[in-house]
């Protein structure tokens, strides 16, 4: 019974020494105390200088997480095991972790940078008040092309993608939102459409399109399109931005039958276990002097009525990045399609995919 008792003694002695190890190291790389907060951002998406900014001038330590995807983002807060203390979900998305309870309220006393947002992009049909979220990036979905290499094709319809001389020269970015919905769109649908024989025909029209998509891609599309590995690609606006950043021949049009509006917004996880230094981040981001070195950076569009005062007139003044409302009055929000009708999307996607193998 002794050496049972000293076998026992032993484990519990080596079991807590280890776990007094990984903590030291957990501390020494950033990842435990106060004194600390991660981040869970798309890839790209927030100007490194702005990180070791916020860093110095706070003495808070960030721990930099990326996604790629709304849904892999959410799984990963669902599930739990890292505490990220700010995510940025799309507004659909972000409906999604409300209904689900994954939010914390935000406490607006805490942010007085808020005020530096332009009215048109707070209190929004996903966050009624601004409870859980703040804006920010805004932007559309729509059509990047090569004028010389398109002659003859127009896209101020989405239908100009189907154009048989765009014949293998076609890329897609990879989110079953988007493709599905622009199909949707070219059919004079909404893009939140839950009607089956109306996501069925977008399905069918999609498959038609196979012969002209050379790939449907994630990230890598900006270089593709920039390197003139395609005539043409439906991607988001901020990409668009940066691609023709890259190659000046280029054009980006948001089609007349309409399109996604987007925001992106910046939430507290209710896992958050720095909700201080969340709230400190979240008000930095908001001065309009760092949105407006973020924008530029990143290329999207920001909904800082202060910031946009600040940057360049070629950027503020671009109307396919910051459109008149005649073009975004007949734009779409993503509306939360609930788990089941999502999942529909994305089998539908992959059905397509599928299609063009």
């Amino acid at each position: 019974m002794k050496s049972l008792v000293r076998v026992f003694l032993s484990i519990f002695i080596i079991s807590f020494g280890l776990m007094g190890v990984a903590a030291w190291l957990n501390s020494s790389q950033g990842y435990s105390g106060g004194n600390t907060l991660t981040v869970y951002n798309w890839g790209d998406y927030i100007d490194p200088e702005l990180l070791a900014r916020f860093q110095k001038e706070t003495g808070i330590t960030v721990i930099y997480q990326t996604f790629d995807s709304n849904e892999a983002m959410l799984t990963k807060i669902e599930q739990g095991g890292t505490s990220f203390d700010v995510a940025v979900p799309s507004e659909y998305a972000l409906a999604k972790m409300k209904q689900e309870h994954l939010l914390l309220p935000l406490d607006h006393s805490k942010l007085p940078n808020l005020k530096h947002v332009d009215s048109h992009y707070l209190n929004l049909s996903f966050d009624p008040n601004n409870q859980y979220s703040v804006p920010y990036f805004w932007g559309t979905v729509g059509i990047v092309y090569n004028p010389e290499l398109t002659k003859g094709i127009d896209f101020h319809s989405w239908d100009g993608l189907w154009d048989p001389k765009l014949r293998n020269n076609l890329l897609l970015v990879d989110g079953a939102r988007e493709i599905m919905g622009m199909s949707l769109n070219s059919l004079h649908y909404s893009l939140n459409d839950t009607n089956q024989a109306h996501l069925q025909q977008a399905l069918t029209k999609l498959e038609k399109l196979a012969p002209n998509v050379k790939a449907v891609v994630g990230d890598e599309i900006k270089m593709l399109l920039a390197n003139e590995e395609a005539a043409a690609g439906v991607v988001w606006s901020g990409d668009a931005s940066e691609i023709m950043d890259q190659n000046d021949k280029l054009d980006y049009i948001v089609p007349d039958e309409g399109s996604n509006l987007w925001f992106d917004n910046i939430v507290i996880p209710k896992t958050a276990t720095h909700v201080d230094a969340a709230n400190k981040f979240i008000n930095f981001m908001l001065q309009p002097d760092v949105a407006a070195q973020n924008a530029e950076f990143v290329g999207y569009s920001t909904p800082n009525k202060d910031a946009k005062k600040l940057l360049p007139e070629d950027i503020s003044g671009d109307e396919r990045f910051y459109p008149p409302s005649e073009i975004t009055d007949k734009l779409e929000v993503y509306d939360n399609l609930g788990k089941r009708m999502l999942a529909h999307y994305n089998e539908l996607f992959l059905q397509f995919k599928m299609h063009l193998k």
